[in-house]
Order: structure tokens, then C-alpha cells, then sequence
């Protein structure tokens, strides 16, 4: 019989081909927990779950674009005919969109940023809410950044979407905490190596920031303790 400490258990983890989700997923799947990969690249997915496969673990690929909301109800229907309860939810996936002044900002694209980046979330939460309410032990994790909390100039579209998320998510663990077992977190992963930092930060020493890992490894350990609901970690 396993005794890693998430045997048995189910988690889904949004934005999972690569960077912070993918090392999310492998440290997931490394505890012993089933995990339903999701993003819009097979490709990397498939990598992932080869890994996760690979270090004696279990894992299920979904690609699909959270854009599209039909496509979150049909992965609910689908994961809800197979599984009972959904005892982890990592909220990752997101995009940087332009960097630009407020009065500069393209409508379209903001458009699209707010719906990938709070949209699907609460869409995310709304399918899965019954999953959740059904674990003996829910986590609910959504991934911000500094700009949520601290404005920047040209990052107002990109930090606005995070401080709506944050919001979003911290209602949703008030919502349930006295009638279930969820327990909503707020990670702030600080300064890594991903796609997304390079294209913010193209002049950067990627060798200078930490790797996807050492947040990978955060989250997991955070999924394990007994942080309670609203907790905010922040992973320098």
C-alpha cells in the first residue's frame, strides 16, 4: 500500500505544460496524487505526464483553452463521471498580455486577458465546486503575482486581473470554510524562470531568478500543512 501522503488523492492543475504549472503538477503527482493536466499544448503536457509516469506516479492529460467556456463544463462532466471528490485545484494558467500605459491599453486583448485570468477561474470553481465540497481535505491554490498588490506602472491590466483573482478566490474560501473542508490559498511564487518572466523581463539573466521547482515543491508542501483558509504565501 502507498504511503505517499496524496495517495488517493485528486488534483487539477490549470496551465500545466510548462513553467510553474508543470513543476506544479510533477510535485503533485511525486506525492502521490492522480493529476488531470491541463493547457493548450498537448505536446508538453504529454511530457509532463511521461515524467510524473516516470517517478511511479499517475496522471491524466486534458488539453483544452480555458477561453472557450464550454470546453470547462465537458472536462467537469468528464472528470466528475470518474472521480468522486476533487481534494486539490491549482489556478495558474494566465497570460501577460502587453505591457502598457492604462489609456494604452488594447481593448481586445484586455478583453481576452480578463477572461483567461479571472473568467476561467471562477468558472473553474463554479464546475467544480460540488468536487470540492466532497473532499475531506479541498485546497483551492491561485497563483498572483506582486502586481496584484503593490500597482506598477504599464503592468495596470496584468495586476488588475490578479487582484480581481486574489479577491475572487479569498471570497470563494470565506464562502465554504464553515460549511465544507476547502481551503483557499493565495500563492504569490515571486521572481521565477518561466516564458512569462522572460518576455516581461527580456534583458534578465534567467540563471539570476529561481527555478519552476523550488514553487512546484512550495505548492505541494503548502497543499500538505495545516495552513488555514485565506492563507498568502509568498515564495522568495
Amino acid at each position: 500500500m502507498s504511503t505517499l501522503p496524496l495517495s488517493g488523492k485528486l488534483a487539477l492543475v490549470t496551465g500545466a505544460s510548462r513553467g510553474i504549472g508543470a513543476a506544479t503538477a510533477k510535485a503533485l503527482g511525486a506525492a502521490g496524487a492522480h493529476v488531470i493536466l491541463t493547457a493548450r499544448t498537448a505536446g508538453g503536457l504529454e511530457e509532463v505526464e511521461e515524467y510524473i509516469h516516470g517517478v511511479g506516479g499517475s496522471a491524466t492529460i486534458a488539453p483544452l483553452d480555458l477561453i472557450d467556456g464550454e470546453s470547462i463544463g465537458r472536462l467537469a462532466q468528464a472528470v466528475s463521471g470518474r472521480w468522486q471528490a476533487l481534494d486539490v485545484l491549482v489556478l495558474n494558467a494566465a497570460t501577460l498580455g502587453s505591457l502598457a500605459a492604462v489609456p494604452a491599453i488594447d481593448t481586445k486583448e484586455f478583453a481576452r486577458q480578463l477572461t483567461l485570468n479571472i473568467a476561467a477561474p471562477q468558472a473553474l470553481i463554479a464546475a467544480f465546486d460540488k468536487m470540492l465540497r466532497a473532499s475531506a481535505d479541498a485546497r483551492v491554490v491561485a497563483i498572483t503575482s506582486s502586481v496584484a498588490r503593490a500597482p506598477r506602472a504599464y503592468w495596470g491590466a496584468y495586476g488588475a486581473s490578479k487582484a480581481a483573482l486574489e479577491t475572487l478566490v479569498s471570497a470563494y474560501g470565506e464562502e465554504v470554510k464553515n460549511i465544507s473542508a476547502i481551503r483557499a490559498h493565495i500563492v504569490d511564487p515571486g521572481a521565477t524562470r518561466t516564458a512569462m518572466r522572460a518576455r516581461a523581463y527580456p534583458g534578465e539573466d534567467p540563471a539570476t531568478v529561481k527555478e519552476p521547482e523550488v514553487v512546484g515543491k512550495a505548492i505541494a508542501d503548502l497543499v500538505l500543512s495545516d495552513q488555514p483558509n485565506g492563507y498568502h504565501l509568498r515564495i522568495d
